[in-house]
């Protein structure tokens, strides 16, 4: 049987008020597959699922439910969606006096995916979300998008340099505010996967809204990844099979503010505009934590840009589709 999973993030400009990892997670299912339990829910504001191959059914379960609980509290940390989380009391302050580890290890991986690329991924665009969303709510909003003082304002509290990262706090100025929604689906992923394979798990597909096999399926073929086209939701543009390896996708078709789709989620720290250059790209790597930071950032990258940091990333492979629609493989 072959397993495919359509590669879509959706990211709904009301999640901010309205919660969505609040929504009830669903319970693990058997499927027609022999040994295999499956659970979908939400989670991070995403659609999330776990795919678990394991003899024993009960203890399956409880693997799940393990992971469930893990995810939750990451979730906890992380999340802009819940109003008690870590991140969201160090937005409204500015200063969280002894952060949880994963905090300081996801911000201190989002510095380096930064550095590696040129700036372009920040996790301290959050500023320019919020003017975004603040205009485009309104039903007079300007089509051409925020006036350009406006944008500039919201840049000059943008920098990743402005966060200070240590195991005791994490400080940054007033008005500077962070989303970890381009790395955290990725690093939770990491998690549930590196807690699955200390119990032995060796086949198994999580996706805590970024994909990431253990080890291949149990006919020994593969998982089958579909990469979605991006101009007909439903239909695959591509398959990648993979392997103890995780895929992630950004596009602008992820969340777009304006019905014509000239302004989307994907932010420049550069300028405060929004990614243009592909529909989507999807990424291949050895973890979900770097493959999905990196295809934020390549989204805003020439591939002359990527091919020079695909070296010094754990970025495998590269799948553009471009603004006409021609596709282009990058190889490392």
């Amino acid at each position: 049987m072959t397993h495919h999973l359509s590669r879509r993030r959706f990211i709904q400009i009301s999640a901010a008020v309205a919660g969505l990892s609040s929504a009830p997670l669903a319970t693990p299912s058997a499927t027609a597959d022999t040994g295999l339990v499956e659970w979908r829910g939400t989670l991070l504001g995403a659609v999330a699922t776990i795919k678990l191959h394991h003899p024993d059914r009960h203890e399956a379960e409880r693997l799940v439910a393990l992971s469930l609980t893990e995810a939750r509290r990451l979730e906890r940390l992380f999340s802009l969606y819940l109003t008690d989380s870590a991140l969201v009391s160090l937005n409204r302050t500015g200063v969280l006096l002894d952060p949880a580890p994963e905090l300081v290890d996801i911000l201190t991986r989002s510095k380096r995916y930064a550095e590696l690329t040129g700036g372009r991924f920040d996790p301290t665009v959050q500023p320019l979300w919020t003017l975004y969303a603040d205009h485009f709510s309104r039903p007079d909003a300007d089509p051409t998008g925020p006036p350009q003082q406006a944008v500039r304002d919201a840049l000059a509290r943008v920098g990743y340099g402005k966060l200070s990262i240590s195991h005791d706090r994490i400080v940054m100025p007033r008005g500077t505010a962070l989303t970890l929604n381009g790395i955290a689906q990725g690093y939770v992923t990491d998690r549930i996967v590196d807690l699955l394979r200390s119990r032995g798990v060796q086949q198994s597909l999580v996706d805590m809204g970024e994909a990431r096999a253990i080890g291949p399926r149990p006919d020994g073929q593969p998982w089958d990844v579909a990469i979605e086209d991006p101009e007909h939701p439903g239909r695959t543009a591509a398959t990648l099979p993979i392997v103890d390896r995780a895929v992630s996708t950004s596009g602008t078709y992820g969340f777009r503010f304006d019905p014509q789709g000239r302004f989307n989620h994907l932010f420049d720290p550069h300028n405060g505009g929004c990614a243009q250059r592909y529909r989507s790209v999807t990424t291949v790597a050895e973890n979900a934590t770097a493959a999905d930071a990196l295809s934020t950032a390549f989204s805003l990258m020439s591939p002359p840009e990527i091919r020079a940091a695909l070296p010094r990333s754990a970025i495998e492979r590269v799948h553009l589709i471009g603004e006409t629609g021609a596709a282009l493989d990058l190889l490392a």
